[in-house]
C-alpha cells in the first residue's frame, strides 16, 4: 500500500508562505518601479539622440538604449531601467520557485506575471528607441496586469491559509496493484 497526501504540496505552510512572500516582494518592487517611472516621466528629459535611438533594428536599438539608460542615463531613468531589469530576473526566479513547489496556481500566475513584466520592459525599450508615447502607455498597462497577477496569487494563498483548520492533512490509502 502507498500513502498519498490529498493536500497539494503548495498547501504546506512553509511552501505557501515562501511563495506568498516572494510575490509580496515583487509587488512592492513593482510599486517602487511604478513610482520611479512616474518621476522619470514627469521630471526627466531623455535626449533625442542617445545610443540606440531611432534605429531601424528594434533589438539592437533596445539593447543599446537600455544599456545607456541603466549605465549613463539621468539618475531616475537609470534607476527605473535598472530596477526593470532586476524585476525581470526576479520574476523568472519566481517561476522557478513556483515550479519547484509544484503549485499550479502560482506557476500560471508567475508565468503570466513574468511575460507581462517582460512585455512592459520591451515597451519601455520601445519608448527609448522610437519615442512613441503609446509605448509608455502600454508599459504602464502591462505593469498593472503584472501587479494583478501577483496580487491574485497573494489573495488565493490567503484563502488557502484561511481554509486551514489546524488539522493534519488528510491521507488516503491507495492500493498498489503490484
Amino acid at each position: 500500500m502507498t500513502r498519498v497526501s490529498s493536500v497539494p504540496a503548495s498547501s504546506r505552510p512553509g511552501v505557501n508562505t515562501r511563495l506568498t512572500a516572494q510575490a509580496m516582494i515583487l509587488a512592492v518592487l513593482l510599486l517602487v518601479q511604478f513610482l520611479a517611472g512616474m518621476i522619470t516621466n514627469l521630471y526627466v528629459t531623455i535626449p533625442a539622440n542617445h545610443p540606440g535611438a531611432h534605429t531601424r533594428d528594434f533589438f539592437t536599438g533596445a539593447a543599446s538604449s537600455v544599456a545607456w539608460a541603466a549605465g549613463s542615463g539621468p539618475a531616475w531613468l537609470a534607476a527605473h531601467a535598472s530596477l526593470g531589469l532586476a524585476l525581470a530576473v526576479a520574476s523568472i526566479a519566481f517561476i522557478v520557485s513556483a515550479v519547484r513547489a509544484r503549485d499550479r496556481v502560482w506557476i500560471w500566475l508567475s508565468v503570466a506575471g513574468s511575460l507581462l513584466l517582460i512585455g512592459a520592459g520591451f515597451n519601455g525599450a520601445s519608448f527609448l528607441v522610437f519615442g512613441h508615447d503609446f509605448s509608455s502607455l502600454i508599459m504602464s498597462g502591462l505593469f498593472a496586469l503584472t501587479l494583478g497577477c501577483y496580487l491574485a496569487g497573494i489573495y488565493i494563498a490567503a484563502k488557502r491559509t484561511a481554509g486551514d483548520d489546524g488539522q493534519e492533512p488528510q491521507v488516503m490509502t491507495v492500493r498498489n496493484p503490484s
